[in-house]
């Protein structure tokens, strides 16, 4: 960790930026040394994506000084900050699929001698950057679409090394990453404070930022609310109040009554999908959550995608109400009274050009015309209803719905499917990208739904997050169902020994 009496390498003092009828920064303070990972804390709609995009060059600054080295410097775009030696990563990567790993790496200031890139070279100094990243295996040669999220991650940080990048901004980097892989970043992560290079770090997992973070700043409201905080000794009560104004339990709500005796409300027999998954078998009652957990990759989301009719099945039954559901009809399924909320909610989701309660109703849009005519006066009240019983922020149900938070898009998904009054709802990573405050207000969501005699099934690469919200576990590797039990009867350690141990034998099997 870098020493208190340092002096910066960059400073924000008093950052301003101004949007149409919006204030989105107001005098936000950063600070931030060579050779530490700065950890930027706030939920949703804090100020967090703009503030990084003023200091990568994307937005101009209307008030307030940046300065580099104690000199004060401004950028007209993204070139000019990664001239300077800021490079950011960010969570949707902008890595081009088609491109080689070295291509990728240089784009935009390929090397070249009259018009003609020089590749031997590029691919030479692609080499040597994955190597001092600890990825020597990575071919500067390979087709950056083939890699593993994790490997795509370790592109973009040689990429930032090859423009000199002195501060690397890294946005949400192990959204889609495993625990190996997560492990991985965080090495090289080490690696690079060793070098004297600073990370500055987005996350909404606290657990991460104890393991990696040096210093810690807290936006709330486009503001700097606290800064300078220790990452390893900052109570996460201490945290979550200074992030949200007030104080939010951190507990999983608890079931308000016993889990209700009946029949199956959602029933999976058999269920497989060539070479993603197989012989998946489980049923829901009305009112129970049950967590699907294992590792990205596993076959979790295909199996709630398939259940959902989004894939066609090759083998096995849905039924809904004791009622097979046609095999990769999403129309059937909803019918039948099942909703999903899918993993990637921007893309899969929403309609993000569209107002929040047309995305709202989305569902629902045949109780709302007649004679093929749309109500919408109707649509819109219904709606706005829906959207106030989860409480949608800001309470603006014409207003776009890309503009809201992530909390508050994941919240009007679940609206969706409360105004569709759906029997069964497949929640696939609910709370991912979403700030601490706003995950406790989907939880209690969560619990509500059940309460109210739905039944769940949720997916979640945070183990703690499905075993704290869910009845019964059902612990997924390799594409098969390795464990079914409740989940008040194993821990996070058990599930990882579950998947282990299924990898373990599989790699026997491979060898004999």
């Amino acid at each position: 960790m870098a020493h208190p009496t340092t002096a910066p390498l960059l400073e924000m003092r008093g950052i301003v930026k101004q949007f149409p009828g919006v204030r989105a920064l107001d005098g936000v303070d950063l600070v931030v040394r060579a050779g530490e990972v700065h950890c930027l804390l706030g939920q949703n709609g804090a100020g967090k994506s703009t503030l990084i995009k003023v200091l990568a060059g994307a937005h101009g600054v209307d008030e307030g000084t940046i300065l580099w080295q104690g000199e004060p410097v401004s950028f007209a775009d993204p070139q000019a900050a990664l001239a300077t030696g800021i490079a950011t990563i960010y969570q949707e990567l902008d890595l081009v699929d088609g491109l080689s790993v070295a291509d990728n790496i240089f784009l935009g200031h390929e090397r070249a001698r009259g018009g003609v890139a020089r590749r031997a070279e590029m691919n030479r100094a692609a080499r040597d950057l994955l190597a001092t990243l600890g990825h020597s295996e990575i071919r500067p040669t390979r087709e950056v679409g083939s890699l593993s999220a994790a490997g795509k991650q370790i592109v973009s940080m040689a990429r930032a090394l090859s423009r000199n990048a002195r501060v690397i901004v890294m946005d949400e980097p192990s959204a889609v990453l495993d625990p190996d892989e997560v492990d991985g970043l965080f090495r090289v992560v080490g690696d690079l404070r060793a070098s004297g290079t600073a990370i500055v770090y987005i996350s909404h997992r606290l657990e991460e930022i104890r393991r990696i973070g040096d210093r810690l700043t807290v936006l709330k409201d486009g503001a700097t609310v606290a800064s300078d905080l220790p990452a390893k000794d900052t109570p996460t009560s201490e945290l979550i109040t200074v992030m949200t104004g007030r104080t939010v339990s951190s507990v999983f709500p608890r079931r308000s009554a016993p889990l209700p005796d009946g029949s199956p409300a959602l029933s999976v027999d058999g269920l497989g999908r060539t070479g993603e998954f197989a012989g998946v078998s489980f049923d829901v009652r009305p009112g129970e959550i049950v967590g699907l957990a294992g590792l990205v990759g596993a076959g979790r989301s295909e199996i709630v995608e398939t259940v959902y009719g989004a894939r066609r099945a090759t083998s096995g039954t849905v039924r809904v109400g004791g009622r097979a559901l046609r095999n990769g009809s999403v129309d059937a399924a909803v019918r039948a009274g099942l909703g999903l909320c899918p993993e990637e909610r921007k893309s899969q989701g929403l309609i993000l050009d569209d107002a929040v309660y047309r995305n709202i109703s989305l569902a629902s849009i045949g109780r709302f015309s007649r004679f093929g005519l749309s109500t919408d006066g109707a649509e819109r009240q219904a709606a706005h209803d829906a959207a106030r019983s989860v409480d949608i922020r800001p309470d603006a149900p014409e207003r776009i719905i890309r503009t809201l938070s992530g909390g508050n898009q994941q919240k009007a998904v679940l609206a969706r499917w409360l105004l569709r009054s759906c029997k069964v709802l497949l929640l696939d990573e609910p709370t991912r990208g979403v700030d601490v405050g706003s995950r406790a207000e989907i939880y209690a969501l969560i619990r509500q739904l059940a309460d109210s005699g739905v039944a769940l099934v949720i997916v979640s690469s945070d183990i703690d997050e499905v075993l704290g919200l869910s009845d019964r576990i059902l612990v997924i590797a390799e594409g098969a169902v390795v464990h079914d039990g409740p989940s008040d009867a194993i821990d996070a350690h058990g599930v990882l020994d579950h998947i282990l141990a299924t990898h373990e034998h599989d790699q026997q099997e491979d060898v004999a």
